[in-house]
């Protein structure tokens, strides 16, 4: 089977915008390629180096997302970023073969970097050796788990093809030793959020996150924004407008036309139908906090779980650090060790 390398950072808890983005389909595919989960920690210091609990509290909560979503530890290797010295090794020798002007011009860097200098000021000094590098950061994830297939979004691609042409560049100078990765796209479109911008983020305020209890879930879904023109219960509205129904079409997808209907109609009040979507968010939701409460109270397992994943990473890491050593000429005093 091909390899598959896909995670998140830990930098707070998974939302439903991941799950429908991305988790479902991991679900799905660990059946069918050899699948690496990372917990990418490393990377997420890049603009959280100054709260590093903050990233340690969330990898076991990251974990205990997965595993509630349907991650099978017997079909996908769960891992630590910074527990496999081998990526941190080849970050180093790939940024040889990657100009800083290079950097700067991947399109998805540029758009941090304009935001990060509109945060901080012009001069761009906020910016960081570690998040300019993050894409060769990507590159060694991708390379020391020879990953052929990569779930991305279209945000990430410019990422995905920088960790191309490394692989590309090492392979011409070197030899053949390292496996190009493959963007395979989410034909999910990106989540929306409760109040109608164009994403689903930890940072926007925005979300319903997986671990979400009941009165939570039901207290946000009463605040999401809907048609402004409707102001009283029997007033027609415009579904297309509104973010309740906008969910409606992901959680209650068999009475869309109803609900539809209804609303173009006046025949459906605003709080009615938001605790109509409410119910079924906390419905679907259901299965998914059962296995949370399970491994919560187990987290011993999740520990072990995490180590047995590392470890089964680190030996694969080590299998491609040694085709990289060997092939780079530094594979000093090999011979004397056999």
């Amino acid at each position: 089977m091909k390899n598959i390398l896909t995670g998140d950072r830990p930098t707070g808890s998974l939302h439903i915008g991941h799950f429908f983005g991305s988790l479902k389909k991991r679900v799905e595919m660990q059946y069918d390629y050899n699948t690496y989960i990372i917990i990418a920690d490393v990377q997420a210091l890049t603009d959280n180096f100054e709260n590093p609990q903050k990233v340690r509290d969330n990898v076991r909560e990251l974990a205990i997302d997965y595993l509630s979503v349907g991650i099978d530890p017997s079909h996908s290797c769960i891992f630590i970023q910074s527990m496999i010295p081998q990526i941190a090794e080849l970050t180093v020798l790939y940024s040889n073969l990657v100009s800083v002007s290079r950097l700067y011009r991947n399109p998805t860097t540029k758009a941090e970097v304009a935001q990060k200098k509109k945060l901080f000021g012009e001069s761009g000094e906020s910016i960081t050796y570690g998040f300019l590098g993050y894409p060769v950061s990507q590159a060694a994830d991708l390379t020391a788990f020879d990953c052929e297939i990569c779930p991305v979004g279209d945000d990430q691609l410019p990422h995905l093809e920088q960790a191309r042409e490394i692989a590309r560049k090492f392979n011409h100078i070197y030899g053949e030793t390292l496996k190009e990765p493959e963007a395979v796209l989410s034909k999910m479109p990106r989540i929306k959020g409760l109040d109608g911008n164009e994403k689903m983020g930890k940072s926007l305020g925005n979300a319903i996150y997986l671990k979400d209890d009941e009165e939570t879930i039901t207290k946000k879904v009463m605040a999401a924004v809907t048609d402004p023109s409707k102001v009283k219960k029997d007033d027609p509205a415009n579904p297309d407008i509104c973010m309740v129904y906008y969910y409606h079409k992901l959680f209650n997808e068999e009475n869309i036309e109803t609900v539809c209907k209804e609303c173009k109609n006046g025949h459906r009040g605003c709080v009615q139908c938001k605790k109509e979507l409410a119910e079924r968010i906390i419905e679907f939701l259901k299965p998914i906090h059962e296995k949370r409460k399970y491994y919560e109270s187990h987290l011993e397992e999740v520990d072990k779980i995490l180590m047995e994943g590392t470890k089964k990473a680190q030996e694969k890491a080590s299998e491609v650090m040694a085709r990289v050593r060997k092939n780079m000429k530094i594979d000093y005093f090999d011979d004397a060790k056999k």
